[in-house]
């Protein structure tokens, strides 16, 4: 399965970097592409331009093997302005007081960045939280870009499918960042392990199927692949490498968090997704303190504290996500590491 799903998208490794919006650097994709797998960009926060720029860069200085990933947006967040105002005052004692208007930020256009992909022509388009209209996968398909569809149930992989998703990357909810499910509302419910959900995916369809969460060794590679796995997609454990970029606070905690220091909220941007258990997580998710508001109004009124914790070094004001095997992920360059948990991986295998 390894060996064809590499032989069909131009890889020597069946090992795919996860696409992380706010954490796609041009330098981490460039150098996964060249170590035999692909590298990725999430376009969530990027203007269409930037997404054509991103692409460039990468075609230019790699083999070309990337993806593009950006979120199906959600239905207009209903706003309360006095739950608002709470938020805003709780959110004051992390950071900078908080505007009323800072819930208004709004995200680049879908549409528009829709169109910068299909002008990108990247080999691979893949989506999260939901899946893509008939009209714009139809697009897809006369331009011969394949549609690599993230789930996280059964169900999802099945609905995927049916709309011409090529490839299924199924996310166990042991992954980082913000939990892919269609349906916002059952991201905390619906939170099904790699392990139960992978052979579980691979049995309800004919496609081949992407693992991803949890993954940062060549153990996790190894399991992957036995349950029938085409392929795995790596995020926290690249987060490490120099090539990505991130704060060295955020790449320091990541090697000391261990899988019970994460957790599933909505604190940042609220929609629900994994970070390390900081102090404000912990303190936002208690009892008594205001619940999120919607995304992304919640991600406009945690930019200020967000952007503080940055300037100062404060990983407990960062939006640090991790997934639940962070502790694995190692400062080793990205070529080393895609090396390291390939061989291993091999080694396992036979």
């Amino acid at each position: 399965r390894a060996e064809a799903f590499c032989a069909r998208f131009g890889l020597r490794v069946p090992i795919l970097l996860a696409p992380m919006a706010g954490a796609s650097a041009t330098s981490l994709s460039i150098a996964v592409a060249n170590a035999g797998g692909l590298g990725s960009c999430g376009v969530l926060l990027m203007q269409p331009d930037e997404i054509v720029a991103w692409a460039s860069e990468v075609r230019s200085n790699s083999n070309g093997a990337f993806q593009l990933n950006i979120w199906i947006p959600d239905p207009a967040p209903k706003r309360d302005r006095v739950h608002e105002a709470h938020v805003r005052e709780f959110l004051a004692g992390w950071g900078p007081a908080v505007p009323p208007e800072a819930g208004d930020a709004a995200l680049p256009d879908f549409s528009a960045q829709c169109e910068a992909m299909l002008s990108a022509g990247p080999p691979i388009i893949s989506s999260v939280m939901g899946l893509y209209p008939s009209e714009f996968v139809a697009r897809l398909k006369q331009k011969g870009i394949i549609w690599f569809a993230n789930i996280s149930t059964v169900s999802e992989a099945r609905a995927a499918v049916a709309a011409g998703a090529d490839v299924i990357v199924a996310q166990g909810s042991e992954a980082g960042g913000h939990r892919g499910c269609f349906d916002a509302a059952a991201a905390e419910r619906q939170q099904v392990g790699l392990f139960a959900l992978l052979p579980a995916v691979v049995d309800a369809v004919r496609v081949p199927v992407v693992a991803t969460g949890g993954i940062a060794d060549a153990r996790g590679v190894a399991a992957a692949l036995t349950l029938g796995a085409s392929a795995v997609q790596i995020g926290t454990g690249f987060l490490r490498c120099p090539e990505a970029g991130i704060h060295p606070a955020w790449a320091d905690a990541l090697a000391t968090t261990a899988p019970e220091d994460t957790t599933v909220s909505r604190v940042f941007s609220g929609r629900a997704g994994r970070s390390i258990a900081t102090n404000y997580v912990r303190a936002a998710t208690a009892a008594e303190a205001p619940r999120p508001a919607p995304y992304p109004v919640q991600r406009g009124l945690t930019a200020a504290m967000r952007t503080a914790g940055q300037k100062e070094g404060d990983v407990h004001r960062m939006q640090a996500w991790a997934g639940q095997s962070a502790a694995l992920a190692v400062a080793e360059p990205a070529a080393d590491m895609v090396r390291r948990v390939w061989d291993g991986a091999q080694e396992l295998l036979s």
